[in-house]
């Protein structure tokens, strides 16, 4: 029995939701769990179960990088350390904005705790693969984003039922500090590369641009990790809020290209060059004024910021965490580079995958 039980079972309780039974879901990479909550005659709903001590400390509005880098990896780059309270504040925003994210029935934020609404098992990807016509449900995921975006910047602070929560942005240091997964962690799956320090510097060096522009360009509330395994479909419902949003408790402000890369270049299933195309257009009709060519250099050098990102986050699950099904999709991320790499705003940072990664590698 987790040491978290008693807590859980007390929260619950007090509740007094009717909870005839639960099932755990499974789970996923992070320290995260879920339970739907089984009611006679009522709809079920969802626990989540987020221990604050799983994590190291969240970001503070006001720490340097240099603090940031000292705190630990919540601290460069993940920010929220996926906390209650992000989840909570985040979710009430989606909603006022007529987007569909759960609501929030219950929230014990001191103790990493709430229930939430239900909204099923119909996550894109399985919807897809059981006949679903993929081409509708990624162009209303598209309306969503767009939907977001006009929003404009979120603000500073949002407030939810588990407290206020800071919104920090999605800057060089968390940018580069996500980057550098990449070059920390692949040596220790491959030992086929090294990066010296020199070769660290040159990696730094390479996507400094595109850092720059990334960081400089977000004005946006990102979902942080928006594909078809985080999106549920609700049909019943109307236009955007027809995609149910979850684990978005790392929403940063971010470059707008962050969320539509995440999408259509996604880490776990195939997403055709011909969709990718017609989402995009979709994109850019319902966001006109947007400067088409300056945001697809952006989407293309953040996209495969976000692959090498990616595929040192699959390295680490690989070789600390035994989990060695994150190995399936190193081969989808692999291609996405490969191909972003051939874009000349990249240049740079192809040069340096040339000299460091053997091509054999890269597959």
């Amino acid at each position: 029995m987790s040491d978290r039980a008693p807590l859980i079972d007390a929260f619950l309780d007090a509740l007094d939701l009717g909870v005839s039974a639960r099932r755990p879901l499974p789970g996923d990479a992070s320290t995260r769990r879920y339970e739907r909550l089984i009611r006679s005659g009522q709809p079920s709903l969802m626990l989540m179960d987020q221990p604050p001590a799983a994590e190291s400390r969240p970001c503070a509005p006001d720490w340097s990088p240099e603090r940031r880098r000292a705190e630990g990896w919540n601290a460069v780059a993940r920010l929220s350390a996926g906390r209650i309270e992000a989840f909570t504040a985040v979710a009430e925003h989606l909603r006022s904005l007529g987007l569909s994210a759960p609501g929030v029935v219950a929230v014990d934020a001191a103790n990493g705790l709430a229930v939430l609404e239900d909204f099923g098992d119909a996550l894109f990807a399985r919807v897809i693969e059981d006949g679903e016509p993929e081409v509708p449900l990624y162009l209303t995921a598209v309306e969503a984003l767009a939907r977001l975006h006009e929003a404009g910047a979120p603000p500073e602070v949002l407030s939810g039922p588990g407290g206020d929560w800071p919104i920090l942005t999605y800057d060089e240091t968390a940018l580069q500090g996500g980057a550098d997964l990449f070059v920390e962690w692949l040596p220790k799956l491959d030992e086929r590369v090294r990066f010296d320090a020199a070769a660290v510097d040159a990696w730094r060096e390479a996507w400094a641009a595109i850092v720059a522009s990334g960081a400089a360009g977000a004005s946006v509330l990102a979902h942080r990790d928006y594909h078809a395994e985080n999106l549920i479909w609700l049909p019943e419902r109307d236009g955007a809020a027809r995609v149910g949003m979850i684990d978005f408790q790392d929403a940063v402000r971010a470059h707008p290209a962050w969320d539509l890369h995440s999408l259509l270049q996604d880490a776990r299933r195939d997403v055709s060059s011909a969709l990718e195309a017609e989402a995009l257009e979709r994109y850019f009709v319902l966001r006109p004024h947007t400067d088409r060519a300056a945001f697809m250099a952006d989407y293309a050098g953040l996209a495969a910021l976000n692959e090498a990102r990616i595929i040192g986050v699959f390295a680490r699950l690989i070789a600390r965490d035994g989990k060695p099904r994150y190995r399936q999709f190193l081969p989808r991320m692999w291609g996405h580079l490969n191909a972003n790499l051939d874009q000349p705003a990249l240049a740079p940072v192809a040069r340096w995958f040339d000299a460091h990664v053997p091509a054999e590698v890269r597959v």
